[in-house]
């Protein structure tokens, strides 16, 4: 199936989760020279116009993005993934929200590499075009991900962030995360990677964050982020989560001092909280 455009949901409470961390993750990979390369599964079209029918048939962006953009007490933590956003919309008015490759681009210096999957042919097109201009560094197949992503691994560098994101729109998508991530670390020990899942009522979503810690990782976080209480018709995401293999050793401290903030900023009722667990020799 091809039918989930990300535009529809593009800078929501998920997104500011992912990216924010996304963003961590490769500014600790440029504390050195050597070079990484950054993987995207699903790449999506790489930036979103809010002012779209798409983007504003829900307004998402508004309880997400929009929530931290121009806040007067921003936790510093959370600075340089809103001034990734922000070079995207140089103005100040929040027009634009960098998709999780765009804001990878950011933080990409001239011995780093982008290797971006996306299947959907509108998708792929934008995704294309975003980054016509930059051929030498930035790769984009139109493929599956979820396959394509062996053949890049181990990476020349050894040094790789990988971010698995589907949309998770028909069941086999959580079964395919898990051999996906299974497979790589195989291939890959040394990778970093993050999952991205929602938190739904539906089976599946309950029980993947549990399927992910029997692949047995030796170092992983496990962060979620609700925003509401579970919908009692059993329908909607309510939160969601990243699962990441081989994360920083600093980030859990930074993320129990931001996440509370993160909380009460993009909370919707009192269920709003975050969990955080992590295992890090």
């Amino acid at each position: 199936m091809l039918s989930y455009r990300h535009a529809f949901h593009a800078g929501n409470h998920a997104d500011v989760l992912k990216h924010f961390v996304l963003v961590e993750l490769l500014r600790y990979f440029n504390r050195k020279e050597k070079p990484w390369w950054y993987i995207d599964t699903h790449a999506g079209a790489g930036c979103y116009a809010l002012e779209s029918e798409q983007a504003g048939k829900n307004a998402e962006f508004a309880d997400g993005i929009g929530r931290l953009w121009q806040c007067p007490d921003l936790p510093e933590a959370l600075r340089p993934y809103v001034e990734a956003v922000a070079q995207f919309n140089p103005h100040g008015r929040l027009t634009f929200y960098p998709g999780s490759p765009a804001l990878a681009m950011t933080q990409l210096r001239e011995q780093d590499r982008m290797r971006l999957f996306e299947l959907h042919p509108s998708d792929f097109s934008s995704l294309a075009q975003t980054f016509a201009r930059d051929g030498e560094r930035v790769l984009v197949r139109k493929a599956d991900g979820f396959s394509g992503l062996r053949s890049l691994l181990p990476p020349p560098t050894r040094r790789a962030v990988v971010l698995i994101d589907p949309p998770y729109e028909v069941k086999e998508d959580y079964r395919r995360v898990i051999d996906t991530l299974g497979d790589a670390m195989r291939r890959f020990p040394g990778g970093t990677y993050a999952v991205w899942y929602p938190m739904l009522a539906r089976p599946e979503a309950r029980q993947l964050p549990e399927r992910l810690a029997g692949l047995a990782a030796e170092s992983w976080l496990d962060l979620r982020l609700a925003v509401k209480k579970p919908p009692r018709d059993g329908f909607g995401m309510f939160g969601s989560g990243l699962y990441i293999v081989n994360p920083p050793w600093v980030l859990p401290d930074m993320l129990e001092a931001v996440m509370p903030w993160l909380v009460r900023t993009l909370g919707e009722d009192e269920e709003a909280g975050f969990d955080l667990e992590h295992r890090i020799p």
